[in-house]
């Protein structure tokens, strides 16, 4: 049985006994596949970890960045109170349309708002509405940008909230500094800003499962 074999399967058991079946994470992603979406979605282990997240942070108003077809969505609005928030930004309006519909047979339509736009002119227009502090901050779109939207995270966050960057290890080549790939540098920057900044006390863990051998970083945002 090969390595790769075994993190699927040890998945699988996971998500058996911790995630039970549910119908409006199940449509989301049979939609999202109908509709050609990238399968870059979290799996259902990495859902719950959002979903308690959030949790355990008290969260009302959660900012997250790279809607795909809104799996990760469902799992953190779910975890809002009843008048809490959530705004996803997305780039692609095909993709924000599967999402829409995803998040509206959920049930969450009322908590969630899907912007569609380039998440770095969303942004300042988000900022500019002068809204509450999102308690917490889902990255989770082109690598390229992360630092940037590190950054935006920090002016919409208030000292005690969590921010969550996903993907961080990129298959290894995030330890290679040599590397001109976007996405590398991208991460490699964030993950450098994370560690540099005074307002941010972070750390980063390198996972394996169903999506391979990946990982995250959090940081939580210092008074």
């Amino acid at each position: 049985m090969s390595q790769s074999q075994v993190w699927d399967d040890v998945d699988d058991y996971f998500t058996a006994h911790l995630t039970p079946d549910d119908e409006a994470l199940a449509a989301a992603v049979r939609d999202s596949e109908a509709a050609h979406l990238p399968q870059a979605a979290v799996t259902a282990p990495q859902g719950k970890l959002l979903h308690l997240l959030a949790q355990i942070q008290g969260a009302r108003t959660v900012l997250e960045i790279g809607t795909l077809g809104g799996y990760s969505t469902i799992w953190l609005a779910r975890a809002l109170p009843a008048d809490g928030r959530l705004i996803s930004l997305e780039y692609s309006p095909k993709h924000a349309e599967v999402a829409t519909g995803n998040i509206a047979r959920a049930g969450l339509d009322k908590i969630v708002e899907v912007r569609v736009g380039p998440a770095l002119e969303s942004l300042p227009r988000l900022a500019a509405e002068n809204p509450p502090p999102f308690d917490l901050v889902f990255i989770d779109a082109d690598k390229a940008n992360n630092p940037h939207y590190v950054d935006w995270a920090i002016q919409l966050t208030r000292p005690g909230s969590l921010i969550i960057v996903d993907n961080v290890v990129r298959g290894g080549r995030v330890a290679n500094p040599d590397s001109t790939e976007p996405d590398v540098q991208g991460t490699r920057a964030a993950i450098e800003l994370i560690g540099a900044h005074p307002k941010l006390s972070g750390t980063a863990i390198q996972t394996v499962g169903g999506k391979g051998y990946d990982g995250f970083a959090l940081a939580r945002v210092l008074p």
